[in-house]
């Protein structure tokens, strides 16, 4: 039987085992239609041609290794296990699953032999280091296995439910089809990067994903570059000078703006006396005055009868927002009100109707401001905050409420300067490159984590002198997979080590009200120490708090990392950050914390971030970062911007069609938007 002709647009639906709980699945991984399956490349990809003897295991490696099942028992203690020992001529080594059926266990009987894949990592038991692969891939033999076939594994970015085997076998559906030819998508490179033959280098790989990145960032600069051309065709409401209620906030205020925030106040207020809607990127560090700025901007709406909606993207920031707001603009007649998903239902109302009527000029909230219950009598205004962590369509919903509005788009995470005009093609950007005078700097430590006391003390002599502390932990409870601390045990920990202090917890998983009732506790002191997730990344504002302990910094990127720093010398008294790191530690990671302990200025970090955070390795772990692009890495394939943008520009003018098919692989739903 002849191939079937594979057509992108076809349905996911149509391959074989894919029912409505996969296609569902599919869906929150963006894949609806073969091609977008096509275009859900590898992120990695795993060696699994090589057997390592047992004896030879290392922890925290990835390795392929077989031995013959020498015990095999249900082990009991703080959550029930399945411990399976093997043993070849050089060694033992544990496999523990924690999820497992009886079948599985009749299959894995000593005297069976299983060759399996998975991370080593090293367990204490009984006074002595073991180590263990944490629920292995595995295949079980009753005889030798045959030796391992050569290939590349490719392991793909998943969701819940929808395991790597499925992902593969739909791929090589696809790979078995009849893919059309002179097109302007290269799919036979795309399949190529999804099966790569067991010879291939990483080089060939490389130059594969950069013919993909190629496209990828050329598709993106079109969609940019017409956004751009399209914000003439329309018109918003001009917002020029009026009551001069701005010059009341700026006698009240308490401080001096910083130059930085003058010059930004007056672009953006430039912006809004136009016609033509303005669409600015407002960039500024950590702790530079973004929220006033806004501020003004809402101000001069209000001063029309026009509204502001300001969206967060967590309510924890939201709150903040709302509060700043509140203190600045009620004084002068403004009414603001706050919308967030925890809010009681007769609560919520209340502020729609105060919303639709017109009556509250500025509405701050999370994602609830997309909801159609929310309608504004006249919004003028949108100031969208950490908008990386808002999808297009979100941004696009709320703007969709007011046909044309004004968009502020700040953002605390720093773009590297060489990146800003390509990523935000189509925005006008202003910088914030000056701090607060006065604002000190934060001394930060790379400490490892075998003087996890000495850190402690400190902590303790911080709290008794009456200043607040931070402790961060990068999960919410302990995991079987990942050996990195986590908040609930933390917390736990640092109320016995330290039981005359008030020590509070907070993650992403709490109910809002209980967020909201940690947060005013450390607001107001009541809490001297938050143990918490990177939930309080942005958002958070206690210039009390002078100390900041970060676990596992060598797991977080260094934009976050920056972002939790900032969270601290946020007042008068000298800060202290210190990572606290798990070793050993590779060439790259050390790097990268020295970065931390040498700089504060958030720009200079990114920028390292970029050529530090690189590609990771081709048969390793795989970094990504804010931006989501599917193929393309910022870190390998910035040097293709200027041929990116180049190439944009001429296909705009000359090559429609090309223009076409790469909206239709990239962004289909975009390309609906495009006038080619």
């Amino acid at each position: 039987m002849p191939a079937a002709v594979a057509n992108p647009d076809q349905s996911v639906a149509m391959l074989k085992g894919v029912g409505p709980s996969v296609t569902e699945k599919l869906a929150r991984l963006g894949v609806f239609r073969i091609g977008d399956l096509l275009l859900h490349l590898p992120s990695r990809y795993q060696d699994r041609s090589r057997l390592v003897a047992l004896g030879d295991v290392q922890a925290r490696q990835e390795c392929l290794v077989q031995g013959q099942v020498v015990d095999s028992k249900l082990a009991y203690g703080r959550r029930r296990s399945w411990l399976v020992t093997i043993e070849d001529t050089t060694g033992y080594l544990g496999l523990r699953f924690f999820h497992f059926s009886n079948q599985q266990r009749a299959g894995l009987k000593p005297g069976m032999f299983v060759r399996c894949f998975g991370e080593a990592r090293l367990v204490a038991q009984s006074g002595k280091s073991n180590l263990e692969i944490v629920h292995p891939e595995y295949r079980a033999f009753r005889e030798p296995p045959p030796d391992p076939q050569p290939e590349l594994t490719p392991i793909y970015p998943t969701t819940k439910g929808l395991g790597q085997g499925r992902l593969r076998s739909l791929i090589k559906q696809l790979a078995a089809m009849n893919w059309p030819e002179d097109t302007g998508t290269p799919y036979k490179t795309l399949l190529y990067l999804h099966q790569p033959p067991a010879d291939a280098t990483n080089e060939a790989i490389e130059q594969a994903q950069e013919r993909i990145a190629r496209d990828e960032l050329t598709a993106y600069y079109l969609v940019m570059k017409q956004r751009q051309r399209d914000r003439g065709r329309y018109t918003a409401i001009a917002l020029p000078r009026a009551q001069q209620l701005g010059r009341q906030l700026l006698d009240q205020l308490g401080f001096e703006l910083t130059g930085a925030q003058r010059r930004v106040v007056r672009e953006v207020l430039e912006d809004l006396t136009q016609r033509a809607p303005m669409l600015r990127l407002l960039q500024g560090d950590v702790g530079s005055g973004k929220t006033v700025v806004a501020a003004f901007a809402a101000i001069r709406a209000a001063e029309h009868g026009m509204q502001t909606a300001l969206m967060a993207p967590t309510e924890i920031l939201a709150d903040q927002h709302y509060l700043n707001f509140s203190a600045w603009l009620e004084p002068l007649g403004i009414s603001v009100v706050l919308i967030t998903g925890s809010q009681s239902t007769r609560e919520r109302k209340l502020r729609q109707a105060a919303i639709s009527d017109g009556s509250a000029l500025v509405a701050v909230g999370t994602h609830a401001l997309f909801q159609r219950s929310v309608s504004f009598r006249q919004l003028a205004l949108t100031i969208v905050d950490e908008q990386h962590r808002f999808g297009v369509h979100q941004r696009m919903a709320l703007r969709s409420k007011a046909g044309e509005p004004h968009q502020l788009v700040m953002t605390a995470t720093p773009i590297p300067r060489t990146l800003t005009m390509a990523l935000y093609a189509d925005m006008d950007v202003s910088l914030l490159d000056e701090l607060p005078q006065g604002r000190l700097a934060v001394d930060t430590r790379v400490v490892r984590d075998n003087r996890r006391q000495e850190v402690v003390r400190r902590v303790a002599a911080t709290l008794e002198r009456g200043e607040q502390a931070y402790w961060v932990c990068p999960l919410i409870e302990e995991s079987d997979q990942l050996d990195v601390a986590a908040a609930e045990p933390t917390a736990n920990y640092l109320r016995q080590l330290l039981p005359r202090q008030a020590i509070g917890l907070l993650h992403g998983r709490m109910a809002s009200d209980a967020k909201a009732a940690v947060m005013n506790d450390f607001k107001s002191a009541t809490l001297g120490l938050l143990v918490a997730t990177t939930v309080i990344e942005v958002g958070v504002d206690v210039p009390n708090a002078t100390l900041m302990v970060i676990e596992n910094p060598e797991r977080m990127g260094l934009a976050q990392l920056h972002q939790l720093r900032g969270r601290v010398g946020r007042g008068s008294q000298p800060s202290r950050c210190i990572l606290l790191y798990k070793g050993p530690l590779s060439t790259t990671a050390r790097q990268r914390l020295q970065v931390m302990r040498d700089s504060q200025d958030g720009f200079f970090i990114a920028e390292q971030d970029l050529k530090l955070r690189g590609p990771g390795e081709l048969l390793g772990t795989r970094q990504t970062g804010e931006q989501q692009f599917r193929i393309a890495d910022l870190g390998r394939h910035i040097h293709l911007i200027p041929e990116v943008a180049t190439r944009g520009d001429y296909l705009l003018a000359s090559e429609p069609h090309t223009v076409r098919e790469l909206l239709d692989a990239w962004a289909p739903v975009d390309a609906g938007h495009i006038s080619v």
